[in-house]
């Protein structure tokens, strides 16, 4: 079972959450609640596979419970996903530097909720193109390339084209079937591109793609 916790200030959202995940047979929420306070100090005592976070909540925002549960000081990182009504790219900006992994709008559907939480379980965070790729694209005031530090090593042919298609927001089960590679070749790319560009996850290499010119 995928182990979830949903922090939202608005009951209505939390309970309409919890009814659409708790549905499905492998997804069971463990909490719901209303405020950043007691988003860390739940998630933390129970170590949920996946933390479905607000961005505008009481006491503590999601953009700063997102750092204390997965940033970059963070030990042993919770898996992230930003579910908000404010797509603004400051917020996507800041959320990506806070370790979120996955970023969804809070009218995207039942069908791309789910399709969150399961992708985020499994270390493939949903990026949705419609959403997250302008965000990406403008999220430093519209300017891709800027001063980005080169990867350590060149990137070859193959792992250009894994980022290419990771930045268009493509899961690693979409970019082995457009590029004819199987999902462990594509997993195994990932790797060696957040090695060499020091990205911590997918999301993290789509921004630097974005960021360093890689894909227009």
């Amino acid at each position: 079972m995928i182990r979830v916790l949903i922090a939202d200030d608005q009951d209505m959202v939390r309970i309409g959450f919890r009814m659409i995940l708790d549905a499905q047979d492998d997804i069971e929420v463990v909490a719901d609640v209303a405020d950043g306070v007691s988003a860390v100090a739940k998630a933390r005592e129970l170590r949920p596979d996946v933390c479905l976070l607000d961005i505008r909540m009481p006491g503590i925002d999601g953009l700063e419970v997102t750092k204390q549960l997965a940033g970059p000081d963070v030990a042993d990182p919770l898996k992230v996903v930003v579910v908000t009504t404010f797509d603004l790219d400051e917020y996507v900006h800041t959320a990506l530097r806070n370790g979120a992994s996955g970023f969804l709008l809070k009218d995207a559907g039942p069908a791309l909720l789910i399709e969150a939480v399961r992708a985020a379980a499994r270390g493939d965070a949903l990026v949705s193109p419609q959403i997250t790729v302008r965000l990406l694209k403008h999220f430093d005031g519209g300017a891709v390339k800027r001063d980005v530090s080169p990867p350590s090593e060149p990137l070859t042919a193959r792992e250009l084209d894994v980022v290419k298609a990771a930045a268009k927001g493509l899961t690693n089960t979409e970019i082995g079937a457009e590029l004819f590679l199987s999902l462990s070749t594509v997993k195994t790319h990932l790797a060696s591109v957040q090695g060499k560009v020091g990205a911590r996850n997918r999301v993290e290499i789509a921004a630097w793609a974005w960021r360093s010119g890689v894909v227009d």
